[in-house]
């Protein structure tokens, strides 16, 4: 596995702290086949090191992630990760397979890492964007932070990580889902999906800072801690929820593809783009 990428800044470990970055800004981080291959073999390098006890995870530019790139037109070129094979397969096979590996399976294993985990999350956070925030443990945003799904527009339910219930309470997790209204960084942390907000001046250092005294605890400390708090969580159903709700998103990609020959709502994307745009969320 190598420790240099092309999407993916690895930056090795200091004071206990793995430092990886989102590193498609020109993309505004829209998340190809290829970037998050390399977002968990870099998940994994950190994993690894024994000398790493805190994960941190930041991105490059001024959205954190724009979400999945639906331009992305590349084969698959990594072994698969997980189980799942068929990835070529016709039908909803293959797109079956592939999003139960890359998305679902990804943010799933992720989740589960037993080291500590921080984001920084500063700008956008579009659909697939919250893929990359919802799996770690401490989120930590800039003022300007904006989180939204809006892929009800696409004719599915959500994105595959179906865990807004559990990140912002059951009401806002349908007026998120109905509306595609982002949601701010403020009322993020209100609701308990955010831990802490800061200026986006203030994002990296706050954010080293934290994982810096996270790592000065012992490590079987944490990974206890962790493991209790997941068990937890686990005990109110997270997993089936979510793989409840992974068939229900097939089902809608099913529908568009008997119904308008493509696996989402042919308007769907100048929607979502329309509502990216706005200045100010929940103006209707």
């Amino acid at each position: 596995m190598a420790d240099t990428f092309e999407f993916i800044r690895y930056g090795g470990v200091t004071k206990g702290v793995a430092h990886l970055a989102l590193a498609r800004p020109e993309k505004r981080n829209a998340q190809s086949k290829a970037m998050l291959y390399e977002l968990n073999d870099a998940l994994d390098l950190a994993c690894q090191d024994n000398e790493c006890k805190v994960i941190m995870l930041s991105a490059d530019g001024p959205d954190f992630s724009s979400g999945h790139d639906m331009k992305d037109r590349e084969p698959m070129n990594h072994d698969p990760v997980g189980t799942w094979g068929g990835f070529t397969q016709p039908g909803i096979e293959g797109h079956w397979a592939f999003e139960e590996e890359v998305y679902l399976g990804f943010c799933w294993r992720w989740r589960n890492i037993p080291k500590p985990t921080i984001v920084q999350v500063q700008g956008r956070v579009i659909a697939g964007g919250l893929m990359l925030v919802w799996p770690f443990d401490i989120i930590i945003a800039s003022e300007d932070a904006r989180f939204s799904d809006p892929v009800v527009a696409f004719g599915v339910n959500g994105v595959e990580y179906f865990a807004h219930p559990w990140e912002v309470g059951v009401r806002k997790a349908k007026e998120m889902l109905f509306t595609g209204e982002a949601i701010t960084a403020d009322e993020a942390k209100t609701l308990g999906m955010v831990n802490h907000v800061v200026s986006r001046e203030e994002l990296e250092d706050f954010s080293t800072n934290m994982a810096e005294h996270i790592a000065k605890q012992p490590m079987v400390g944490l990974k206890l801690a962790k493991q209790s708090v997941n068990q937890m969580q686990d005990a109110q159903g997270l997993w089936p929820a979510l793989q409840a709700a992974m068939s229900l998103q097939h089902m809608g990609h099913a529908h568009e593809r008997l119904i308008h020959q493509s696996a989402v709502e042919p308007e769907g994307e100048a929607k979502i783009k329309q509502q990216a745009k706005k200045e100010k969320p929940n103006k209707f």
